[in-house]
């Protein structure tokens, strides 16, 4: 792909992307205590989608009340919820960009503290405080977190049937796009490594089996979302540490993702330990998403330090990936699209803007 293509839509069943530049979910930390969405999300996606982003991807948010990170989540299980996100979705939309929302089931990694307090997720919130006990495959905490109670086989299908009801509700609230959120250290990633699971049922052990739940989540998302349009999965292709979930093992999960018909995986790695973060290395995970899109068949964009414009044009310029996710980068500049996309600023910007051209 050439780096002039990065300016070149993107169709995926019948959702066009005006450009290859999508905004990354990152949480906020700024939703009502009843899960909805706030003016703050009113302004902060709607500036990355009038900075010319193809796709606003709406942070992590919850299926159920036990599935956020924070006290502060947004949430997609209630109608007042999918109110306020259609908001959103409406204002994302009429800027010129697909709105797309990602849906979380946190597990272990929740009941947790903002960034801003304390030690942030480091920081437990017990239930006194108004936290719960998290859920894990195994009763292995996240560093100083509350240690998890085991997921019963029951609670699995609870889980699989909340993902699919949260999908059906954000058709509902106007989203073009879903993705599940399988990486990062969360409860479908949990499950997908050794590390974290420990399980001796049909859930643990061998890769068929860690796969079991995630895929049965992704299927049930796929069926309930209309077949229109397409839903995304993110994954971790390295947890950074011995032992752990791997690229290998991220192909053959890719190509069963394949076969349910996701239609593009979000690469990433890392965040499923404290103490195996990521290395600083740019466009840190476009290898893993470009070797998947060969060996797996299915469409890629990978995130993670890809924001410098150098860096950009090198990965479009060796690589077939279909996209990128910015998400710092465009946190401290959310018209970063618009100045690296080709052609006239006066056919990019918008004309509210032309005098400062």
């Amino acid at each position: 792909m050439d780096v002039e293509q990065i300016a070149q839509p993107v169709r995926l069943r019948e959702v066009e992307i005006r450009n290859r530049i999508w905004m990354s979910p990152m949480a906020q930390y700024s939703a009502t205590g009843d899960g909805c969405l706030t003016e703050w999300h009113l302004l902060h996606y709607g500036a990355r989608a009038v900075g010319g982003v193809g796709m606003v991807m709406v942070e992590s948010t919850a299926i159920g009340p036990d599935d956020r990170c924070t006290l502060v989540d947004p949430g997609i299980w209630s109608e007042a919820q999918v109110d306020s996100h259609r908001k959103v979705t409406d204002v994302i939309r009429r800027a010129g960009a697909v709105p797309a929302v990602q849906l979380q089931a946190a597990g272990r990694k929740s009941s947790h503290r903002v960034p801003w307090e304390r030690s942030g997720q480091n920081s437990p919130v017990a239930p006194e405080e108004g936290g719960w006990i998290p859920v894990a495959p195994s009763a292995v905490p996240f560093g100083k977190l509350t240690v998890p109670r085991v997921l019963q086989r029951a609670e699995i299908a609870m889980v699989i049937d909340r993902f699919a009801r949260a999908a059906v509700n954000a058709h509902d609230a106007g989203y073009d796009v879903v993705e599940v959120h399988a990486a990062h250290g969360y409860l479908l990633h949990q499950f997908l490594s050794p590390l974290s699971n420990q399980r001796a049922d049909e859930y643990g052990g061998s890769l068929e089996n860690r796969m079991r739940f995630p895929l049965a989540a992704a299927r049930a998302v796929r069926n309930e979302f209309p077949s229109n349009k397409p839903v995304f999965f993110r994954v971790s292709t390295n947890d950074w540490a011995g032992g752990g979930f791997d690229l290998a093992e991220a192909i053959e999960f890719a190509q069963c993702l394949r076969e349910l018909d996701i239609d593009l995986l979000d690469v990433t790695s890392g965040g499923l330990l404290v103490d195996a973060p990521p290395p600083p290395k740019p466009a840190l995970n476009v290898e893993s998403a470009d070797r998947i899109r060969q060996d797996a068949g299915i469409r890629v964009a990978p995130v993670g330090q890809i924001g410098d414009p150098s860096v950009l044009e090198d990965v479009f310029s060796r690589t077939k990936v279909d996209a990128v996710f910015l998400g710092r980068p465009l946190l401290r500049d959310p018209y970063l699209a618009l100045r690296l996309l080709a052609g006239d600023p006066h056919d990019l910007w918008p004309m509210q803007y032309h005098r400062a051209l």
